[in-house]
Formats: structure tokens, sequence, C-alpha cells
């Protein structure tokens, strides 16, 4: 194979009440990696487009090839040369997991290029690496979805071990993205390191309830278990018109509503697509309001993961 085009979608970390441990994959947006093999050996970024040029060219320096030298280190190759080309279809500190979706886009279309030597899962440590370099924690909220698809559990990190959950097939995802970024170091530098037993409590109530609320179902369980009382009471001053977005959103029937990774996109669970819509319109229009632009994505939960979009 000398030519591969992979893509790789946005996420929803957190997903409320799972710092760290939840999160999910959508159909769009996401990012599309390209690899071309060249003769001469080492990993080179050719361009990247739709980064208004803020990404840095150097390949140890991106989160796209960063994650591919780790890769090429680990199998024991030093004779391998390519050139990459990032198409950023998200912006940046997005709270959607962008450089997630870069990291996962490259390790994957570099694994297929190699013959798939590593199974989707054996990826995460490497796809991890990308979040290390990009956001300063390792964490595999992000990329775990965006490589695993659906809905992923992050029980342990040392050692790691992850799983899929089912989730009702009829269950939408509205995704809104104000014109408003958010430095994901910098979100996780203003939480407090320690919690109150009573919140520890009802955040661990919260994440069972949630869990079983997916796999049975039980829509009203889902509503009532999607509450953070650690995390967002936090991350929402980061947010403009964080609570009257989410008071549209549960006004036009979400689940529930919060935000998205470290913001400020916020998301919200429907039952329907309709509803969807419909809740995306509230919270877009509610910006608005205020003068924020935004965008909308309305989708199912992804359980496909990465797309290989052409080969050669």
């Amino acid at each position: 194979m000398d030519y591969i085009k992979v893509f790789a979608p946005a996420t929803v970390a957190n997903v409320a009440c799972g710092f760290d441990i939840f999160g999910f994959a959508v159909d769009n947006p996401g990012d599309i990696v390209e690899i071309k093999r060249k003769p001469e050996p080492g990993i080179e970024i050719e361009a990247i487009y739709g980064d208004e040029g803020r990404l840095p060219l150097d390949a140890g320096r991106n989160a796209v090839t960063v994650v591919m030298l780790h890769l090429l280190g680990h199998l024991g190759i030093s004779d391998f040369g390519a050139s990459v080309i990032l198409h950023k279809n998200m912006p940046l500190g997005s709270g959607m997991g962008s450089s997630a979706a870069s990291s996962v886009a490259g390790v994957v279309a570099l694994n297929e290029m190699l013959g798939r030597p590593l199974s989707r899962k054996e990826l995460l440590p490497f796809a991890m690496q990308g979040e290390l370099m990009a956001a300063g924690a390792a964490h595999a909220d992000n990329v775990g979805p965006s490589l695993l698809g659906g809905f992923l559990v992050i029980r342990s990190y040392k050692p790691l071990d992850v799983f899929n959950i089912a989730v009702p097939a009829e269950l939408y995802c509205t995704l809104v993205h104000p014109d408003v970024e958010v430095n994901t170091k910098d979100a996780r530098l203003i939480l407090r390191n320690e919690v109150s037993l009573k919140n520890a409590i009802t955040q661990m109530g919260n994440v069972a309830g949630l869990i079983s609320g997916l796999m049975t179902g039980d829509y009203g369980l889902i509503s009532r278990s999607m509450v953070d009382v650690i995390i967002e009471p936090v991350r929402a001053i980061l947010i403009p018109e964080f609570n009257e977005v989410k008071q549209a959103a549960m006004e036009s029937g979400a689940l529930g509503c919060s935000i998205s990774g470290a913001g400020p996109s916020m998301f919200a669970l429907a039952r329907t697509r309709a509803e969807a819509e419909g809740i995306g319109e509230a919270m877009k229009s509610t910006f608005a309001a205020a003068g924020i632009s935004s965008n909308v994505f309305v989708s199912g939960i992804n359980s496909e993961g990465p797309r290989i979009l052409a080969a050669d």
C-alpha cells in the first residue's frame, strides 16, 4: 500500500458525570489524514488544512505524527518513509476531541499501511501519546471512542482497561460548538484536586445510573443520572451563556445537557433525531441571542469509529 486516506470521528468526553472515564463517538465532524509513501526514511508533514496555520509542521511536535513515530519505534521499523496531509475539520480547543481525532486517524492509517500488525484496541496506548503532547495528559476518553467507536468506559488507566457498553439504537446526540475557544490544559488547571465525600457519593451514583440507563434503555434513569456535581460547576464559568443554553436544551426535551470534553462545546442527548434537531436549534438560538455564533451537529452514537476513505 502506497497511499491511504482515513477519517476519524469527533467525540464527546466525560458525558456529564464521567470525567476522564466516559466518552462516545459521533458521526461528524471529524479529521481526515492522508499518508503517502516516500522512498526516504522518516515521517514528514506535507501540509495541514483548516488549522489557520496554528499547528506545527514538525512531525515530532504534532499529535498526528507523534503517534506514528511511537508506533514505528514500538515495531522496530526504522526504514519507513511517508509524507502526511492533515485535514482539520473541527476547531482547535473545541471540546470535540480535535487532537484525538488527528491522532486516531494518523495511527490507524499507518497501521493499515503496515499491514495491520496491531488490533484497533492495541493502538490505543499509541493514540494516547498524541493527547499527552496536545493536552498535557494521556487520557483516553476522546481517543478511545474515536478509535474503537461507540460508548466507551475507561475502568482503569494503570493498567489501561477499557470496554464498550451497549446504548439504545435510537439515542441521538446534539453537539453545539460556539465560536469560543477553551484551552484544554487551562480547563484542567482550574479543577480542584480534592472533592467532598458528599459530592463523590453523588457522582458515583450518577455514574452507575448512567451506565445502567444506557444499557437497559431506561431514559428516565439516563436523564436523572446526567448530573455532574464536580467538574461542570467549575468549568461552566469558561463558557458564556452556559446556564441559559443548558436550560434551553432541557426545556426543548433533552434527556440531559452538559459540557463536551473541556468545552466550550456543549452536548445534549435525546430520544429521537427530530428531538435532537429541535434541541440544537434552541441551543443555537440562545447563543445567538447573546451575540455568539455556533455550529450544530446531530448524529446517533457512532459505533464504527475510523473509516478508510481510500487506499491504493
